[in-house]
């Protein structure tokens, strides 16, 4: 099954691109994970759609050959970040026929906080299901990532349990057929 991931940073050194690396090894071992790179496509406007740019062309794509997209989003002052704001609406485009219609999603955040991204991760879900997508709405899974990440980089054995689940649950709502 492929998986396309899309994380909502451009930080180098991001919680939630470490988040990832971290998850990847507990999904179950037919998923076969692609990264998006988001960080080249221009912000959305009207006037450079038609022709639509390449990069955005190409982004597209990569979303329509998945089999399902794993949001992983950071907050940034109670709602997702700008740049992922920014890939949803192309891919949003044109109305009616968006790439994200009847699309497997999941979604999951992490912060140095307690409030683990709650706020971005339940704006997103909301997104999601207003553009149509098959949103995985439970378990969710709000990480505070100083508490449950050791100073060795290991994830805490109860947030591997929590992540088992989740990815059992995802891989359910995934068509087998995909």
């Amino acid at each position: 099954m492929k998986i396309l991931t899309i994380t909502g940073s451009l930080a180098k050194n991001s919680i939630n691109k470490k988040l990832y690396a971290l998850i990847k090894p507990l999904a179950p071992q037919d998923f076969e994970f692609e990264e998006a790179d988001i960080s080249q496509i221009p912000f959305f406007n009207v006037d450079i759609e038609n022709p639509i740019p390449e990069s955005v062309a190409a982004f597209k794509e990569r979303v329509k050959n998945a089999d399902a997209v794993l949001f992983i989003t950071p907050e940034h002052n109670r709602s997702i970040p700008g740049v992922l704001k920014n890939a949803i609406d192309w891919g949003s485009r044109p109305f009616g026929k968006g790439v994200w219609i009847k699309k497997p999603a999941a979604v999951l955040g992490a912060s140095p906080s307690a409030m683990g991204a709650f706020a971005a991760q339940t704006q997103l879900r909301s997104l999601l299901s207003f553009l149509g997508a098959k949103g995985m709405y439970q378990p969710e899974i709000y990480l505070n990532f100083s508490a449950n990440v050791d100073k060795e980089g290991n994830l805490s054995d109860s947030s591997k349990t929590l992540f088992n689940r989740f990815f059992a649950e995802f891989k359910s709502q995934i068509p087998q057929n995909a």
